[in-house]
C-alpha cells in the first residue's frame, strides 16, 4: 500500500511539473524517481508553477493540504508567490456517515446517544480532513455541536507523514536544499497534525481562551461541555454569528467596520503579550463575529487546536524589538536579536545591522497604512536567517497568526493604520511591565514564599560559601580513584593477555604432541593440556 502511494504521489508531481521548482542538475538519486511520462505532451499543467503546486496538493488529499496550509506560513522559507498561492488551500473534504459518527460517540461516551443527547443530527454542520461537527441539543435544552475525529485518520495520517519524510530527505540531496530545512519542517508538521488528533487538548485550549477573555466585549469563545468530551468527541457550545468574510451580510446590519478591525488587533496583541497565549490558527474559517451590538462589534473565536505561546524573555524582546524598529533604530534591533539568542552572539552586529536598514528603509516610504506588519516581521526574520537565525517555532505561529488578523483586518477595514494601534498598546505594555506598581505586586506575590525559607536562609548561605572547598575536595578524590582505576584495568589487560598466551602455548603443545608422538601418556597429557586450556576460556568467557 505504501508503495502504491508513493507511485501515485511520483505520478502527481510529474502530472503537474513540479520538476520545475528543481534545479537542471539533479542527483541520481532524484533522477532516478523522475522517469519520463509520455502522456506530458497531453495533459497540460498550469503554466504558474506556484499554481500547479497547490493543485497538486489538492489531488494528494487532506493531509498534504493541510501540509501546504502550514507551508504558506513559513514565508521566511519561501517565496511570497507560492506562499500566497499556498494560502489558498481549503481543508475541506466530503463527511462520512452520520450512524458511523454516532457510534463513534457512543463508544466514546460509553452510552447510546439517546441517554447524551435530546437530539442529534446525523448530518454534519461541517467537514474537513480531522474532524467532522453535528448540531445537538442537550438534554438540558442547551444547543450544542459536536465534533468527530474522522475514522482511521490516524493511520492514514502516519502513512502520508512517512511519504512526507521520504520526499524531505531527497529534498536535502538537492544543490540549497538544506536551506529550507525540509526535515525539521515535517518534523514540525507533525507534531501539529498529530495534535490535531486529540480534541481534549483543544478543549483545553479554548477553555483558557474563554477564561482570559471572560466578560470580554472584544471576543467570545464558545463553552466546552467536559462530560460530554473525550479524546475523539468534543461538545461545545453552539454559536449563531457572522462568517467574518462576510463582508456584505457585516454592512447591511451597520456594523462599526472600523471598530471590528481594530479590536482584531487589539485582541492578538492582548492575547500575545498580556496573556502569552494566542490563539495560532484564526483563519477566516474558525473566525465570525456576534449578531449583537454592531455598533460595539465582538468576535467570536472556534476551533482551537492550534494555540501559540512565548516565554517572558521572547515577550520582552519581541517587543522592544517592535518598538525600536518604529523608531528605524536598526542598531538596537540587531543587537536585540543577539542579546535574545536568536541570532549566534559571535554575529557582527554593524554587518547585521546595515542588512536590516538595507531592508526595511524602502518600507518606510510608503505611507504607514500601506506597510503591512506582518510583511515587515517576515522580512526581519529572513534577514536574520542570512545570520544563521535558527527557527524559533513560537515565533513562526506568531507570525502566522498576524499575517491572518492583519488580512482580517484589512478586508474588514482596508485604511486600517496597524501601527497606529499597536504602537501605543506596545509603550503601555512596556511601562506597565516595569513600572512600581508590578514590581511591588510580583515582590508581595513571593513574600510568603521568601517567609517560609527565611529559617533555612543560613544554612543555605553557608552550604552555598562551603561547597566550592567541597567540590575541589570531591575533584582531588575523584582524579585520584580514576588514577587508581586505570592501573587496576592496565594490570588486569597485561594479565589477561599472559593467560591467553599461557593457554595457546598448551593447546599448540597438546596438539603436537597427541598428533606426532607415539607414546600413550604423552597424547593423554596432550589432551589434558587441551581441555585445561577450553577450561580457562570458558572461565574467561563467562567470568
Amino acid at each position: 500500500m505504501r508503495l502504491l502511494r508513493l507511485i501515485q504521489v511520483l505520478w502527481v508531481i510529474d502530472r503537474y511539473r513540479l520538476d520545475r521548482f528543481l534545479p537542471k542538475r539533479l542527483p541520481l538519486k532524484i533522477r532516478m524517481l523522475l522517469w519520463p511520462n509520455f502522456w506530458r505532451h497531453f495533459i497540460r499543467p498550469p503554466k504558474d508553477p506556484a499554481t500547479g503546486l497547490r493543485l497538486a496538493l489538492e489531488d494528494l488529499g487532506p493531509v498534504f493540504v493541510k501540509f501546504g496550509q502550514m507551508l504558506s506560513t513559513r514565508r521566511d522559507l519561501l517565496p511570497i508567490n507560492i506562499a500566497n498561492e499556498l494560502a489558498k488551500l481549503q481543508d475541506q473534504v466530503p463527511p462520512f456517515s452520520g450512524e458511523l459518527a454516532q457510534e463513534i460517540i457512543e463508544k466514546s461516551l460509553g452510552k447510546p446517544i439517546e441517554q447524551i443527547y435530546d437530539n442529534f443530527d446525523r448530518k454534519p454542520l461541517a467537514s474537513a480532513s480531522v474532524a467532522q461537527v453535528h448540531p445537538a441539543q442537550l438534554k438540558n435544552g442547551q444547543e450544542v455541536v459536536v465534533k468527530v475525529i474522522r475514522p482511521g485518520i490516524d493511520k492514514i495520517i502516519e502513512k502520508d507523514l512517512a511519504l512526507l519524510r521520504i520526499l524531505a530527505q531527497l529534498i536535502q540531496l538537492i544543490p540549497d536544499g538544506r536551506r529550507l530545512r525540509p526535515v525539521e519542517v515535517v518534523e514540525e508538521y507533525r507534531k501539529t497534525i498529530l495534535g490535531e488528533l486529540d480534541l481534549l487538548a483543544e478543549g483545553a485550549n479554548a477553555a483558557t481562551l474563554r477564561r482570559n477573555f471572560q466578560d470580554s466585549p472584544m471576543l467570545y469563545v464558545p463553552e466546552i461541555y467536559w462530560d460530554f468530551s473525550r479524546t475523539s468527541v468534543l461538545t461545545m457550545e453552539r454559536i449563531y454569528g457572522i462568517p467574518v468574510s462576510g463582508i456584505d451580510e457585516l454592512k447591511a446590519q451597520n456594523t462599526n467596520m472600523k471598530l471590528l478591525a481594530e479590536r482584531g488587533v487589539e485582541i492578538f496583541f492582548t492575547q500575545v503579550f498580556r496573556d502569552s497565549f494566542f490563539h495560532a490558527d484564526m483563519h477566516p474559517g474558525n473566525v465570525f463575529v456576534s449578531r449583537e451590538h454592531p455598533e460595539s462589534p465582538q468576535f467570536i473565536g472556534i476551533d482551537c487546536g492550534i494555540v501559540g505561546s512565548l516565554s517572558e524573555a521572547d515577550l520582552n524582546y519581541l517587543a522592544l524589538t517592535l518598538l525600536a524598529f518604529f523608531r528605524r533604530d536598526y542598531r538596537a534591533v540587531a543587537q536585540l536579536y543577539v542579546d535574545s539568542g536568536w541570532v549566534p552572539e559571535t554575529t557582527r552586529v554593524h554587518e547585521f545591522e546595515g542588512a536590516i536598514r538595507t531592508v526595511c528603509e524602502p518600507i518606510f516610504e510608503k505611507p504607514l497604512s500601506e506597510i503591512s506588519f506582518g510583511v515587515v516581521l517576515i522580512r526581519l526574520f529572513q534577514t536574520a536567517r542570512q545570520f544563521n537565525m535558527e527557527v524559533q517555532p513560537q515565533l513562526v505561529l506568531l507570525q502566522k497568526t498576524l499575517l491572518n488578523i492583519e488580512g482580517l483586518g484589512r478586508e474588514l477595514y482596508p485604511e486600517l493604520n496597524l501601527w497606529e494601534t499597536a504602537k501605543p498598546f506596545l509603550e503601555k505594555w512596556l511601562r506597565d511591565r516595569y513600572s512600581p506598581k508590578r514590581a511591588f505586586r510580583e515582590i508581595m506575590q513571593r513574600a510568603p514564599s521568601w517567609l517560609e525559607k527565611a529559617p533555612q536562609m543560613p544554612d543555605m548561605i553557608y552550604h552555598v560559601l562551603n561547597s566550592g572547598q567541597l567540590s575541589l575536595n570531591q575533584q582531588a578524590t575523584y582524579q585520584q580513584q580514576i588514577i587508581e582505576l586505570k592501573a587496576e584495568m592496565h594490570y588486569r589487560n597485561f594479565a589477561q593477555q599472559w593467560r591467553w598466551l599461557a593457554n595457546i602455548l598448551l593447546i599448540g603443545a597438546g596438539v603436537a604432541w597427541f598428533g606426532f608422538g607415539n607414546q600413550p601418556l604423552t597424547g593423554i597429557s596432550a589432551m589434558a593440556a587441551i581441555i585445561a586450556a577450553l577450561i580457562s576460556f570458558k572461565r574467561k568467557k563467562h567470568g
